[in-house]
């Protein structure tokens, strides 16, 4: 029973990581009804921009999070304006082309910049851990667990209880109506690739933090993790990408211990393509009808 309850707290850990990608996934599908195949590679550049702050700026872990997500929110607006605007009303091939454009230049621009290692995450971050019984809780997963929910926290009030968060809902509804009713849609969808691009910095720096690695081709793995959570928690529902995250990184880890830890990666896409079969809008997905 102790092993359950290790794995349980581990698996929130890597699971609110997960939530906080894949809220940036759901984001901009439930506005554009495209998928964002670089948000991945956006997190990466965010998490070593983090590195860049904390080993060469000396800045301390919680402001070099802050300026990291805010400077890779700078950055999802430009990937938004350059890459996604232009073909917005084309097909959604050209899109998806477009977001694999931008995922194959920033990985090659991070190897440019930083190589092809695997770097070390300094954050300096210590402490003796948590013990109930035989389960450990470390400080970083302390922080992990406790920074994710945070931000999440803050962006359900922020889309629940702002008029830009209404704003954002209404678009996700309908563009057109929303233009119509004189909102500004291209201002609320570069605020989406913002905030979405915002936390998956977050996320990379924790995850950078509490793996103690950096490189350019980590946002594939933890892209596709996130992915895979918004698809199972309903892509296009805010709760439905936290709720997804959780339960994907404690399945994983529950699998993981009870089974083995080669079957981890298995666990998540099985659990991917049973609920596709059974319900294939997700969790808490709404089924949506194209009227001709």
């Amino acid at each position: 029973m102790d092993m359950f309850f290790q794995q349980l707290v581990n698996g929130l850990t890597v699971g609110s990581l997960y939530a906080l990608i894949a809220l940036g996934y759901t984001m901009v599908y439930g506005i554009l009804k495209i998928i964002n195949f670089a948000h991945g590679d956006i997190l990466m550049i965010g998490t070593f921009i983090g590195l860049v702050l904390v080993t060469k700026f000396h800045l301390a872990f919680v402001p070099a999070l802050l300026v990291a997500m805010l400077i890779t929110a700078i950055m999802g607006i430009l990937v938004e304006r350059i890459a996604y605007r232009p073909v917005r009303t084309a097909d959604k091939l050209i899109a998806l082309l477009s977001a694999l454009g931008v995922s194959i230049f920033l990985v090659n621009f991070a190897q440019l910049v930083w190589g092809t290692a695997t770097h070390p995450f300094p954050a300096n971050i210590g402490g003796d851990p948590i013990i109930l019984g035989e389960v450990h809780i470390g400080i970083l997963q302390i922080w992990a667990l406790g920074v994710s929910l945070l931000l999440m926290a803050g962006l359900h009030l922020f889309v629940n209880h702002t008029q830009m968060g209404v704003a954002m809902r209404a678009t996700s509804y309908n563009v057109d109506y929303a233009r119509l009713m004189g909102i500004n849609v291209d201002n609320i969808i570069s605020v989406t690739f913002a905030i979405g691009s915002g936390l998956a910095a977050a996320a990379g720096i924790l995850i950078g933090v509490y793996y103690d690695a950096v490189y350019p081709v980590m946002g594939y793995s933890a892209g596709l993790k996130a992915f895979t959570a918004a698809v199972l928690g309903g892509i296009g529902s805010i709760p439905g990408a936290m709720l997804g995250g959780l339960l994907l990184g404690v399945l994983e880890n529950e699998g993981a211990a009870y089974l083995s830890a080669g079957y981890k990666d298995a666990i998540a896409f099985a659990l991917l393509i049973i609920i596709l079969l059974i319900k294939p809008t997700g969790l808490m997905g709404r089924n949506e009808q194209q009227k001709v």
